[in-house]
């Protein structure tokens, strides 16, 4: 396949890896195939479909390898959805009766581009991919090459979405101030809210990577220096059962004992109750282009603090949210390595016609290749089962109970 022009996009929300994705792909074209014109629309869908780019030139090229410095996208994300042609045409991206489909198609054919390159989560990704059938079924092939970026690791079935261990990592570091709170008032509820829609695992990471860290410290009870303090007493994701009732009896022996509380929360935990209170009780529950409850509106870290500071007579509450801080980090080295693997497989496969979202398929030995489109899907369940996950819940003295039971 003759490739002559390629474009970048990065959409949806951030991640610790887009800059670093975006650097590593014009680091391996340049290595490779350096007569390759690269631009980047801006602000990923919303770019495409306003024509918006830029031209990535020697400067950009010689100094890509900066942008594995920082967080945030270099060429900036939107939520858009192209299918969406009624909140399209609201945002002035389209005009009235037109298809953004076909606007997005046109665009990439003005711009004579041969691969496109997405990074995003499955939303981004399966966009792009009906993206190139029209184009196909129009006559003008495009190859689409995706990258999976989602803190949430819950991309059907990739193994590891890119940026996703660097957030665990930074929540991790958030929640160490956070928790420092504990003795800043008597009886004191500490929430920290962790992104995670539908997906549980980065909160389950980011609580144990926190108590990985509270394994290396020293303590000095007497002086009330303690773990128990220090240590998280209740970890609420959205594949388990939460008796609230049940843990409150819990948590009220721990408040009761130790004098503090903190809970890590899935903001996806209790999500469909509180917003089935919500919707009974006449409210309109906000939701974004994709159909997707805007959870920062409904506030899941404040209704479960709510909940839980009556039952334990906390006397002073804190809830803290980790996303915003932990999204736009800079990758760690952990996923440096991942994006690099990804990156260079990608132009690898864009070189060669090969479309697809790259990653370790979980449905073939955790191979790393280009996994088809239509195999891409979101929402993947975070494995409660996984022997780590259930150490952790025992030594906090939690009981186990998946969503399932």
């Amino acid at each position: 396949m003759s490739v002559r022009r390629v474009a970048l996009l990065t959409a949806g929300g951030f991640a610790p890896c887009l800059s670093s994705a975006v650097g590593g792909l014009i680091e391996r074209y340049t290595e490779i195939a350096p007569e390759i014109e690269i631009i980047a629309y801006q602000h990923g869908y919303h770019g495409l479909l306003t024509g918006t780019k830029i031209v990535v030139d020697a400067e950009a090229r010689a100094r890509a390898g900066l942008l594995h410095r920082f967080g945030g996208s270099p060429i900036g994300n939107s939520r858009v959805k192209l299918t969406n042609a009624k909140d399209c045409v609201k945002r002035g991206l389209v005009a009235e009766g037109q298809d953004p489909l076909q606007v997005a198609a046109d665009q990439l054919k003005a711009d004579g581009i041969d691969v496109l390159h997405t990074i995003g989560g499955d939303d981004t990704n399966t966009t792009a991919a009906d993206l190139a059938a029209y184009l196909e079924e129009h006559g003008y092939h495009l190859t689409v090459v995706g990258l999976p970026k989602t803190i949430d690791n819950d991309i059907i079935p990739i193994k590891q979405s890119l940026g996703a261990w660097t957030a665990a990592e930074q929540g991790a570091g958030f929640a160490r101030n956070v928790i420092g709170e504990h003795r800043s008032g008597n009886r004191m509820l500490i929430v920290h809210e962790v992104m995670g829609r539908h997906c549980g695992w980065l909160t389950a990471a980011t609580a144990a990577e926190y108590r990985r860290w509270l394994d290396t410290q020293e303590w000095v009870p007497s002086i009330g220096l303690s773990r128990e303090r220090w240590d998280i007493h209740a970890v609420y994701v959205p594949e388990m059962q939460l008796d609230i009732a049940a843990e409150a009896a819990r948590l009220r022996t721990v408040m009761d004992e130790v004098g503090n509380v903190t809970i890590f929360l899935s903001e996806g935990a209790g999500m469909h109750e509180i917003v089935a209170q919500l919707e009974a009780s006449g409210k309109e529950v906000p939701r974004d282009p994709f159909g997707h409850v805007k959870l920062d509106t409904i506030n899941p870290g404040k209704w479960f603090a709510d909940q839980f500071a009556k039952l334990l007579g906390a006397e002073k509450t804190m809830v803290q949210k980790s996303g915003y801080y932990s999204r736009a980090a800079a990758a760690n080295a952990e996923d440096l390595r991942l994006i690099k693997s990804m990156t260079d497989l990608a132009v690898e496969c864009a070189l060669k016609g090969e479309a697809g979202v790259i990653g370790h398929d979980e449905e073939d030995g955790d191979r790393l290749k280009a996994i088809a489109f239509p195999r891409i899907a979101g929402g993947k369940a975070f494995d409660v089962s996984q022997p780590w996950f259930g150490a952790l819940l025992a030594d906090i003295g939690q009981p186990f109970v998946p969503a399932s039971s």
